[in-house]
């Protein structure tokens, strides 16, 4: 699989992002030298079974013990499934599996072991990217920021813009495209906007047994109790000024403000909650963004879409329209920052995590000689 790391010019780099929506491993190959974009490569999807996803899900928010050994090797092994049928790769960037995100307090955790994986790919393989950052002062997240602005740069950009990140947390990063580098002062501002996707998808699996809300239909037909939107913005996790970052479950009180409201009711709630958030996040932006260009699953939801084209005073896309794969997007962040790191670049800044100073971070792992000659 693997070749010898450039040691300057164009790598080939494969990503490889589980989020905390807990569907599956996103798998994306790029080529760049750490600084720009010259092209995009395959791609792979791997889900997560019922039965994997179970056992993920009792290991959210663990520090140790055998439910996040159990998540471990879930992750390993879904990761190895979707990676090696890549071929002439010279580095994997591997993010792991979120399992707690606390930066003020414990730190945060993801599990996998990069140095098994570069053995059993026969492939350097970068991971752990956020530790370094938050022994340094950071949030550790969110980390696509870099990423975003060499994307912004790749479609010729003009402008600030925003991209939005939708999984099972959403984030945000403004963008001036105008800057040299990502680590300039103004170039990006970066942040959790609040939950996007994980409460819907908590909700409809606890009542329904649905993974999540299929083209918002079941959004579409609730109405939006106003009284829990308001609650759900009291919180003081939206007065806090950027850089900031939240854990997959850090608002699990927003289920408590829907319990008595129907299906319907409650994903609309849900729903509205999300794009609120937002419209509260890009009130922090430097400038207004020309546009928002929206990544992740939530934009495969057009109540949600909906919702945020008329909470925000610019246009609002997916990412397809300017030629970028929102499927795909965080996979292919990990492998622009896993070029970063072996080459010693930054891939966070106090504008993006609010670390003290950029820092390049993440564990840069060789296969073995014997499974690297074996």
């Amino acid at each position: 699989m693997s070749r010898a790391i450039p040691k300057t010019g164009i790598v080939t780099a494969l990503g490889a992002m589980s989020g905390t929506s807990l569907d599956g491993v996103d798998a994306a190959v790029l080529r760049t030298d750490g600084r720009d974009i010259e092209s995009f490569g395959a791609s792979a999807y791997r889900a997560y079974s019922a039965q994997e996803r179970q056992v993920l899900a009792e290991a959210l928010g663990q520090w140790e013990g055998p439910s996040v050994v159990a998540a471990q090797r879930v992750v390993e092994q879904a990761h190895l499934e979707a990676l090696r049928g890549f071929e002439d790769i010279d580095l994997v960037g591997f993010h792991g599996q979120t399992l707690a995100h606390a930066p003020r307090t414990k730190g945060t955790l993801q599990v996998g072991d990069g140095g098994w994986l570069a053995d059993a790919l026969g492939c350097p393989v970068v991971w752990d990217f956020r530790t370094a950052d938050v022994e340094l002062g950071g949030e550790g997240a969110p980390l696509a920021p870099f990423f975003h602005f060499a994307c912004a740069k790749y479609i010729g950009a003009q402008g600030p813009l925003a991209f939005l990140n939708l999984g099972g947390v959403g984030n945000l990063t403004y963008v001036d495209p105008a800057a040299a580098a990502p680590e300039a002062n103004g170039a990006l501002l970066a942040f959790d906007t609040g939950p996007a996707n994980a409460p819907v998808n908590d909700l409809l699996q606890a009542r329904l047994g649905l993974a999540f809300d299929k083209d918002g239909e079941i959004a579409r037909q609730g109405r939006v109790e106003k009284g829990a939107l308001e609650l759900f913005l009291a919180e003081k996790f939206f007065a806090r000024m950027p850089p900031k970052s939240l854990d997959r479950n850090d608002f699990a009180e927003m289920i408590a403000l829907v319990r008595e409201l129907s299906d319907a009711d409650a994903a609309a709630t849900l729903t509205a909650m999300c794009a609120a958030g937002v419209a509260e996040g890009v009130r922090h932006c430097p400038q207004a963004p020309g546009r928002v260009l929206v990544t992740g699953g939530g934009r495969h939801n057009p109540v949600l879409m909906e919702m945020l084209a008329v909470s925000l005073d610019c246009p609002v896309q997916p990412v397809e329209d300017v030629g970028l794969d929102g499927d795909m997007l965080e996979a292919q962040a990990f492998a622009y920052l896993a070029v970063r790191v072996a080459r010693g670049l930054p891939t966070s800044c106090p504008g993006t995590t609010g670390v003290r100073a950029a820092v390049s971070g993440g564990i840069l792992s060789r296969p073995s000689v014997h499974q690297a000659t074996g």
